[in-house]
């Protein structure tokens, strides 16, 4: 295809309208030359050519618009009155090949009555509401996609392998990056929220428009930590934690709400919060729930975090349990069969980062504790799975206790790994990575390859430290791939579009944040 030919083909098509034993005799399986029957019999169409390769015989198509060819589904099913609700075609496409040449031509091949199917050596065709239900296969990553009337939905991809990582775009946000939360609006697109610490003017988010994350709103928030994603029923909503007051002294964290007819985010409820790190967005029993971590009230950290309920008649989400924490970063919610878990990170108690974090379970109506880890001054849970094992992990960020003599470096610590034992029913140490001020873990996966991505923001002289890619090796465990350097790396978000797969760090240490592309062979 690389040279915008389409090899001749035969095709094997049995006619799905007759049975065995029918005494038609279509089960013996007709051969078809697809290209054959959608070509003119008579002279070729204009911008069309013959060409020989290898001694495979094809047709090119010469002009750089895309053009459609197509014939009557009856050549196909010549026993049928109606044409048949579904039915398959296989078909061999043989890939040219040489050097890529400067145009790349799309073919399209319509039976009638039936989607059609877009062939691109990587351009990424037009998919809105008169494309809806056609196909895209994308010859440069032998993809199969499908379209939904607004975005290309991956139908069928060929696996790949992580090679390297690469700059792709240098984001310059209204001041310092405390988290990012990526998450896509149906029917309108891809969007990354930040949550930047300055209060004037602001928080933004950004839209992907053309391969790049480009600003879209601007929201007031007061040195915002995190932003939460979430939506109910048809409803779509952002929580944002601010962990200071706002200019009349009151101290709220807000949710918003996604106004169809502005196309914007526009507020929607406000609860009082202390110093608020993070919102948890989960449902159990089809209920709707909203956690948040408060992380101190003046200079007490051990303090209360609170679940909230949504209430479907009033609209609003009402208090439906109470945690104690200390310090608290970050709530990680997950499910393992029929049951619900909610791990909180406990990062200082007052006089000490040395305390333990807790994973609570969800029991008759309410949030219990199932285990208790040791953690230092943990800044972030993140669960997840490799095959039918399940792993969580925390980034520590440092190691401090009044009552002990200083360690060499505060900074450079183990993170954890740990891994549930069912037959133990609790997690276990699975493994200890070396990380500097680590303040968040990122999960992903590349064809068939399971990685995590370490946020390092501090070694104890510098913000400037390599944060790490680390490959899953099975037996091995995980082992460093990539060093990426950051300046105060603060968070990391995975997210994938049509045309790749990307990673997205926010810097608590400069008004700039970074997309890297991940280059696949």
């Amino acid at each position: 295809m690389g040279t915008g030919g389409c090899p001749e083909s035969k095709t094997v098509v049995p006619d799905p309208c007759c049975s065995p034993g029918s005494g038609c005799g279509c089960w013996d399986l007709r051969p078809l030359d697809i290209l054959s029957e959608a070509v003119p019999a008579v002279g070729l169409a204009r911008g069309m050519r013959v060409f020989q390769v290898q001694g495979v015989r094809g047709f090119q198509l010469s002009s750089s618009r895309p053009r459609a060819l197509g014939f009557p589904a009856s050549r196909l099913f010549i026993h049928c009155d109606r044409f048949p609700e579904e039915f398959s075609i296989i078909v061999t496409l043989r890939a040219l090949r040489g050097p890529a040449k400067r145009n790349e031509y799309i073919f399209t091949l319509m039976v009638e009555e039936s989607p059609s199917v877009l062939v691109t050596l990587g351009a990424r065709p037009r998919c809105s509401k008169q494309e809806k239900a056609q196909f895209w296969f994308n010859a440069s990553r032998r993809g199969l996609y499908l379209c939904n009337g607004s975005t290309w939905v991956s139908m069928l991809e060929v696996h790949h392998r992580l090679d390297y990582v690469e700059e792709y775009q240098n984001l310059v946000t209204n001041s310092e990056t405390m988290g990012i939360e990526v998450f896509t609006i149906p029917k309108v697109g891809l969007f990354a929220a930040v949550a930047n610490r300055i209060t004037p003017p602001g928080s933004a988010i950004y839209r992907w428009t053309d391969g790049k994350f480009v600003h879209y709103q601007n929201i007031p928030t007061h040195q915002a930590q995190s932003w939460k994603y979430f939506t109910i029923g048809k409803k779509i909503f952002l929580a944002v934690a601010n962990f200071e007051q706002n200019e009349r002294g009151q101290e709220f964290s807000v949710i918003y709400k996604w106004s169809r007819r502005k196309a914007k985010f526009i507020t929607y409820q406000r609860i009082t919060t202390h110093s608020a790190r993070d919102w948890e967005a989960f449902v159990i029993e089809g209920e709707a729930f909203l956690a948040v971590v408060n992380h101190r009230e003046g200079n007490n950290h051990n303090i209360d975090s609170v679940i909230y309920r949504w209430n479907p008649r009033t609209g609003l989400f009402e208090t439906n349990q109470t945690i104690p924490t200390s310090g608290a970063y970050d709530w990680e919610f997950f499910t393992i069969g029929p049951y619900s878990f909610l791990a909180v990170a406990n990062t200082f108690n007052g006089t000490s980062t040395k305390i333990y974090s807790h994973i609570y379970i969800w029991l008759s109506g309410s949030f219990q504790l199932f285990q208790s880890i040791l953690t230092f001054g943990a800044a972030d849970w993140e669960v997840f799975h490799i095959g039918d094992r399940v792993f969580l992990a925390v980034a520590n960020s440092h190691s401090y206790d009044s009552g002990m003599p200083a360690p060499s470096n505060f900074y450079a610590i183990n993170s954890s790994i740990y891994e549930l034992n069912i037959t133990a029913q609790m997690f276990v140490k699975f493994q200890d990575l070396l990380t500097y001020s680590a303040l968040d873990w990122e999960f992903f996966s590349v064809g068939d390859d399971s990685f995590l991505v370490v946020a390092n923001s501090f070694d104890g002289f510098t913000f400037s430290v390599n944060s790490i890619i680390y490959r899953w090796q099975g037996y091995e465990g995980f082992v460093a791939a990539h060093h990426l350097p950051t300046v105060g790396c603060r968070d990391w978000e995975a997210f994938h579009t049509p045309e790749g797969s990307y990673l997205f760090y926010s810097s608590a240490r400069e008004p700039l944040s970074k997309v890297l592309k991940l280059k696949t062979t």
